[in-house]
């Protein structure tokens, strides 16, 4: 089974600003949804309670939310009490490829079974309080990468980027 993490990001490895996005990039959202569309995915508490309630459960996915809480109330959720217990699930589910879809801790947890990464960089520096992990470049082979210049509906340059680990 692939393990991916999914993220946009800023050059200053932002992914977000008082439980939100600190940007607008309607194609990133598309991309998002199309990518991982009809997988399993695993995300924080904090993460999920992020997302508006009308769109809870994501959608057309397996929703796993991780959480410390034993009795967390998450509908349409399968709840787990570690990132290893969510990999396990989708693993004996028979899933191809699972995406690990944040938050920062949970990103930084996913790191070390990580072998995709499908990275949306944002060409700017922004201010936040929720980071991506660091992680060595060097490490990982860039596949593919798709500029995407700003215009009307995006207010900053972005290119969508995966990469798999060496």
């Amino acid at each position: 089974m692939t393990i991916s993490l999914i993220a946009a990001l800023t050059k200053n490895g932002v992914i977000g600003k008082n439980n939100d996005l600190p940007w607008h990039l309607p194609d990133d959202m598309k991309y998002f949804m199309q990518t991982t569309k009809t997988h399993h995915v695993i995300m924080g508490r904090k993460n999920y309670e992020s997302i508006p309630e009308k769109f809870r459960p994501l959608p057309n996915r397996i929703n796993i939310v991780v959480t410390r809480q034993r009795d967390f109330p998450a509908a349409g959720c399968i709840v787990v009490n570690t990132i290893e217990d969510g990999v396990a699930l989708a693993r004996d589910a028979g899933e191809n490829e699972l995406f690990i879809i944040g938050g920062s801790e949970i990103y930084a947890l996913g790191m070390s079974f990580a072998n995709k990464l499908y990275l949306t960089e944002i060409d700017s520096t922004l201010e936040g309080d929720t980071y991506f992990p660091p992680f060595n470049k060097g490490e990982w082979n860039e596949l593919s990468r798709k500029h995407h210049e700003a215009d009307t509906r995006h207010v900053y340059p972005f290119d969508f980027v995966v990469y798999k680990k060496k």
